[in-house]
């Protein structure tokens, strides 16, 4: 018999506070220069739906902060799983900008945001490792990566892993790409599990592209020339990292699949970062086209129409939500084999392969 390790236990926390496209109109968007756009905002809110698919998304009401997202999502974890908090033997926190309350703009993360959910969580075990991982995107895929490195080396037997954000705090209200990012939170529970039938993961792939790529998402001034210089927001170039992403992540999900020994007619659902629907229905049909086979229908779960891209929380928000049978016309069932992908900044790319 081998170790495996295996997601026992998931939970999420969906923001309350909704923030529909129609709540735009009134915004003020601006060119990069500082000029006014061409187009009504009626037409850019329409012509940013139609690309990403996203009419509405969630905010953190002003009394939260991203850890406490964080530790709503890790007690439902622990609750599904049914584990001992004080068995943990790491929480590993995947975030992007920390602790950023409503009335600042400035990041907190002192101390970091993994230790701040052991504390609330009220877990006086030492033994129980806490620490926080910046990875863009794909930081929560990347921690279940290190925790299946921890439990195959035999130096962990429980792992909390969580992906939390607010990027409705780091936003240019001036930038009509401010529309895409919300606030959210996921988190699961890996354990090692020691039995002849094979589960859990069977494969992982990650990538840095740092030479042309490394600043395709980064921090900068508003749009509004007037606002405060040394203020920065989360900024993208759009165009850069779509044709990044549709260029690497098939490959790096082909090289995943291929390591498992998996025929792709086995892969039941692809679970694959929230970015933008076009972006990923573009990415997942490469993929299948790699293998030159049909795409199958439902294999692509989405949340992203209702709660907008929360960075690191969406793809185990997502995965959250299909398991609870909470995503319309999809489910996931025992055997099932799934793929977990996604990209962001770094440029970082990472994919799993895992038996449900």
């Amino acid at each position: 018999m081998k170790i495996q390790s295996v997601i026992t236990g998931t939970g999420s926390y969906i923001p309350t506070l909704i923030k529909k496209n129609s709540d735009f109109l009134s915004s003020h968007f601006l060119n990069e220069d500082g000029s006014s756009m061409e187009y009504e905002n009626e037409v850019v809110i329409d012509k940013f739906k139609a690309i990403t698919g996203i009419e509405e998304r969630r905010y953190a009401t002003p009394d939260l902060t991203s850890s406490d997202l964080a530790y709503f999502s890790a007690k439902k974890a622990i609750e599904d799983a049914n584990v001992n908090p004080e068995e943990l033997d790491y929480i590993i926190l995947a975030h992007n900008f920390g602790d950023v309350k409503s009335t600042s703009i400035q990041s907190d993360i002192l101390p970091s945001l993994a230790s701040r959910v052991k504390h609330k969580l009220e877990i006086k075990n030492s033994s129980c490792v806490a620490y926080d991982i910046l990875f863009g995107c794909p930081g929560w895929i990347q921690g279940v990566i290190q925790a299946e490195a921890y439990i195959k080396a035999g130096i962990a037997k429980k792992c909390l892993v969580i992906g939390t954000e607010t990027l409705s705090r780091v936003l240019d209200p001036f930038d009509r790409d401010s529309m895409i990012y919300s606030d959210g939170a996921g988190a699961c529970v890996i354990e090692a599990v020691t039995n002849n039938t094979t589960l859990g993961i069977l494969s992982h792939i990650s990538q840095t592209d740092t030479l042309d790529e490394c600043y395709y998402l980064f921090f900068g001034k508003s749009f509004n020339k007037k606002a405060d210089e040394d203020t920065r927001y989360i900024k993208m170039y759009g165009r850069k990292i779509y044709e990044y992403a549709l260029n690497n992540v098939p490959l790096a999900m082909k090289k995943a699949l291929d390591k498992s020994g998996i025929d792709i007619a086995e892969v039941k659902k692809i679970f694959i970062h929230q970015a933008n629907e076009k972006m990923d229905e573009a990415i997942i049909k490469r993929f299948y086209r790699l293998y030159k086979t049909k795409l199958p229908e439902g294999i692509m779960p989405m949340s992203i129409h209702k709660l907008g891209n929360s960075s690191v929380a969406t793809v185990p928000t997502l995965f959250d939500l299909v398991k609870r049978g909470k995503i319309e016309n999809q489910e996931i069932n025992k055997g099932d084999i799934v793929i977990f992908a996604s990209v962001g900044s770094g440029m970082n790319i990472n994919a799993i392969v895992y038996r449900y």
